[in-house]
């Protein structure tokens, strides 16, 4: 007799019980560790955060949160974006544990153990849960690829390189030169 061995899925309560000296993400029900980031992914991480609290702080626009912080998108569905933003009448998502709903925007700064899927998986990801704008930070190439959310699904709104000024369609009136990112 042969045995069918059913595959296992994990929910947000197995997520928890994970150690908590390392990163993991939640996809579809399959876990994945997430690798600690280069240094100098950490330091265009923190050059963006810090930008762009900075002007939701001056304009009391909501909060911006950087990793690691679960983002539960479902019970099969938990990840950790490098920075994201939740517009102040969302606030309710933000919990104390957690963000219990798709952030307004979200940005991922690629990494050479991650590119691949920060680029297919978490956008498709991003996309079905609602996430209104990612940004696509690639320090390698020093750009940033700003999409937005439409009925069609993502549509890129632009790719910012050295010598421009990034744009978001979400945050009217953000704007600053790339080249203040990647220092």
């Amino acid at each position: 007799m042969q045995t069918v061995r059913k595959k296992v899925r994990f929910t947000y309560q197995d997520y928890l019980l994970l150690p908590y000296d390392k990163r993991y993400e939640l996809i579809e029900g399959d876990l994945h560790r997430v690798p600690a980031p280069l240094t100098n992914h950490q330091k265009v991480s923190r050059n963006l955060q810090r930008i762009l609290w900075e002007f939701v702080q001056k304009n009391g626009l909501g909060e911006v949160l950087y990793a690691p912080v679960d983002v539960v998108l479902s019970s099969e569905d938990v990840v950790q974006p490098d920075i994201l933003f939740i517009a102040k009448e969302r606030l309710a998502i933000l919990t104390e544990k957690n963000v219990r709903a798709a952030p307004d925007l979200v940005i991922e700064i690629l990494s050479p153990s991650s590119k691949e899927w920060d680029l297919e998986i978490k956008r498709k990801l991003y996309e079905k849960y609602g996430v209104r704008e990612y940004w696509i930070v690639d320090p390698e190439a020093q750009t940033v690829e700003v999409l937005q959310l439409t009925d069609d699904g993502y549509l890129a709104f632009r790719v910012f390189s050295r010598g421009t000024k990034l744009k978001s369609p979400l945050l009217k009136d953000f704007s600053f030169p790339i080249e203040a990112i990647f220092g």
